[in-house]
């Protein structure tokens, strides 16, 4: 098949920033090159806990974003795929059942029986279905069917993984797009990070993602390659950083400043505290007992280590801080925060303790230390997802875990089950998406 190129853009909307990637994608025999051509961050505004709750002040972040993000790749883009989060997002997995009308299973007996499971999964009133994803297929009496297009018999099923939003959320993000002159195709944030951070092993084991945004974190589980659960709850590093700034009664500006700096200075305290023994022997010379901190502004009891030199960060009355302090303060947050996780997913009749582990994204993934502490917390396998999938010069601008959605916008797009399009998203009313046909890569999850 001759090479051909498309562009596909991604927005994510985010309680702390908004982001663009716009990326070129070639294909070579049905192989895509995924190049990053354009890419803008900026502060959120309108937006809470993952929610719009001011329209203009989130359209004009929106055009800010893109018009960036375009300027940089050279062209206009009129479609985009926008990230949906907050804790109206359900989930829930039904079946659907169809008598197949000829001997062999056509295109129209798949989209009929995805529709057959939509029909008891919400209150159409009030909520709104986003995405509508087949787990399985079962023809007759033979599960675990992925691709039932073309075999033979006489009555299909499906297993599928609704997740839907108050209409009033989805209806405000398709608006704030729409607003600012583009086309919307929305994507729940978590099915999009999956995309961008998990492997097929994990997903085929069985494992746990947590993106962990500023205003919330989404919870995504699959099981034998198949999405099985989808939630959020309604804390993110939003909290960790509030918790410090009144716990050490310093402004919120310098609390997230110092949530994110801090892991360097404790690496860098770390290395310097080491016994000269452990030292190369021409770095034995420049460390002297003034580089050891001091005790005066803490217990008796506590260790020379327990203080940090964090003067660098030039945070008004603050030169120094206890370690054992700081680690309190987060840790408490945290507790909170895996607790809900826990409690989301238990009452969902789910584990948190998946063959493959945890694996934690988004911006709150940088926090020093929290793939030990999610370990020992959950008791499982932990790793930092950071997105992996795209390529390119600019790559190293949207490589960092805060932007696993934007990138997993991106790779939903491509990877999209090409039989079966808009069973898989809700699209907007006469947006004309559907008329816009686009290469798909078969055999990959959701």
């Amino acid at each position: 098949m001759a090479a051909h190129q498309e562009i596909i853009t991604g927005v994510d909307i985010g309680s702390y920033k908004i982001s663009t990637i716009i990326c070129n994608v070639e294909y070579n025999d049905n192989i895509p090159t995924v190049s990053v051509i354009g890419c803008a961050t900026v502060p959120s505004k309108g937006v809470r806990k993952g929610v719009i709750v001011n329209i203009n002040e989130v359209v004009n972040c929106i055009q800010q974003c893109l018009q960036a993000a375009e300027k940089m790749a050279g062209i206009s883009v009129t479609d985009v795929n926008v990230s949906i989060n907050g804790i109206h997002i359900m989930s829930s997995n039904n079946k659907g059942i169809v008598s197949v009308t000829n001997e062999e299973i056509d295109q129209n007996d798949i989209r009929r029986v995805i529709e057959n499971s939509k029909n008891t999964a919400v209150s159409q009133q009030v909520r709104k279905i986003i995405h509508v994803i087949p787990r399985e297929f079962i023809v007759d009496t033979q599960k675990g069917i992925k691709e039932p297009l073309g075999m033979q018999g006489s009555r299909l099923e499906v297993d599928t993984h609704i997740i839907s939003g108050l209409s009033t959320a989805v209806s405000n993000t398709e608006k704030v797009i729409i607003e600012s002159g583009y086309k919307p195709n929305i994507t729940f944030a978590g099915l999009a990070s999956a995309q961008s951070v998990l492997t097929m092993t994990e997903k085929d084991l069985g494992v746990m993602l947590l993106d962990i945004g500023h205003g919330c974190t989404t919870i995504t589980i699959y099981q034998e390659e198949s999405i099985a659960f989808s939630g959020v709850v309604n804390l993110g590093g939003q909290s960790i950083t509030s918790d410090l700034a009144i716990g050490l009664q310093i402004p919120i500006e310098e609390a997230e400043k110092l949530k994110k700096r801090i892991g360097s200075i404790i690496e860098r305290q770390n290395f310097v505290n080491k016994e000269p023994s452990n030292i190369p022997s021409y770095l034995r010379n420049d460390i002297t007992k003034n580089d050891r901190l001091s005790l005066s502004n803490i217990k008796d009891n506590e260790e020379d280590d327990d203080l940090l030199d964090i003067s660098e960060l030039k945070i008004p009355g603050l030169p120094k801080l206890s370690k054992r302090i700081y680690q309190e303060i987060v840790t408490c947050r945290l507790d909170e925060i895996f607790q809900m996780v826990n409690k989301t997913v238990s009452n969902a009749g789910f584990t948190t303790r998946m063959p493959a582990g945890i694996v934690i994204t988004g911006g709150t993934a940088n926090l020093y230390n929290i793939k030990e502490y999610c370990r020992n917390y959950f008791g499982v396998l932990t790793r930092i997802g950071s997105p992996q999938g795209l390529v390119g010069p600019l790559i190293d601008e949207v490589g960092d875990p805060s932007f696993a959605t934007a990138q997993g916008l991106i790779l939903k797009q491509i990877n999209d089950q090409s039989y079966n399009m808009e069973s898989d998203h809700l699209e907007p009313e006469g947006d004309g998406l559907l008329d816009k046909v686009i290469n798909f890569i078969k055999n990959l999850t959701n």
